[in-house]
């Protein structure tokens, strides 16, 4: 196969969560540039109609709560209805409404913060495994560096990330001889509204920048050129892998 098609989605449907802005709306344009079928799905209806009008035909624009498993089964319905199949998943949807000690994370908080950054992977992907089975299907899980280290005052978010991990690898072994593949990227600090707390705080950057090999902060882009690389035949032999991109934050 040409090195370029290696990198082509043409014919392909992918569902991205959380695609509204940051990562998830790069990937969302990396992957229908390559030719798939992009379901843009967020919490909000007119964020995602944005997204969508910018990507123009071969989108869908879903309103969907990651932490509610009906809403995700509507989402499903929705993409096999429009596009009659499901090849890629990317699971970018997180929540992290706290920052602080570990001791100070309230029930609710800690429950939230699972629903959707575990749960609603899990409900997604299992809900969707007959339809990915079908043309053998790529899952793409955004998990972060706190899942393989866990990051100051984020304690239950890199306990939720680390589980993503976790799940991914699950999902390689038992779902590979269906078909099914199943990675997981672990960005770094990436500018993105999620992140700003750390990248516009000029003595939290500073610290930052000097831990790193590559001492810049990430671009959405950057994240976004390794989940089409995940989501295309050029990747087919690989499955659960844990892929950083972090300008070497975790060597």
């Amino acid at each position: 196969m040409p090195i370029q098609d290696q990198f082509q989605l043409n014919g392909k449907t992918a569902i991205i969560t959380g695609a509204s802005k940051g990562i998830g709306e790069a990937i969302a344009h990396a992957l229908h540039e390559a030719g798939a079928n992009v379901v843009v799905s967020s919490r909000k209806q007119e964020a995602v109609d944005q997204v969508a009008q910018a990507l123009g035909e071969r989108s869908l624009p879903v309103a969907a709560n990651a932490g509610k498993p009906e809403e995700l089964q509507a989402l499903i319905d929705r993409t096999l209805e429009a596009f009659g199949g499901i090849d890629i998943i990317v699971n970018n949807a997180a929540a992290n409404p706290v920052f602080g000690p570990v001791e100070n994370t309230e029930t609710w908080a800690y429950d939230k913060i699972m629903d959707v950054n575990v749960r609603g992977p899990f409900e997604l992907c299992k809900r969707a495994l007959p339809h990915l089975k079908a043309g053998g299907g790529s899952i793409i899980n955004i998990s972060s560096v706190g899942g393989l280290s866990p990051e100051h005052q984020l304690g239950i978010y890199s306990v939720s990330k680390a589980a993503l991990i976790s799940l991914t690898k699950v999902m390689a072994k038992e779902w590979g001889p269906q078909g099914v593949r199943a990675n997981v990227i672990c960005p770094g600090l990436i500018k993105t509204k999620f992140s700003e707390a750390l990248w516009s705080n000029e003595k939290i950057l500073k610290y930052a920048l000097a831990q790193l090999p590559i001492p810049r902060v990430g671009s959405v882009e950057e994240v976004a050129g390794l989940a089409l690389f995940l989501a295309a035949p050029a990747s087919s032999y690989c499955t659960g892998g844990v892929y950083t991109a972090d300008g070497g934050f975790t060597i």
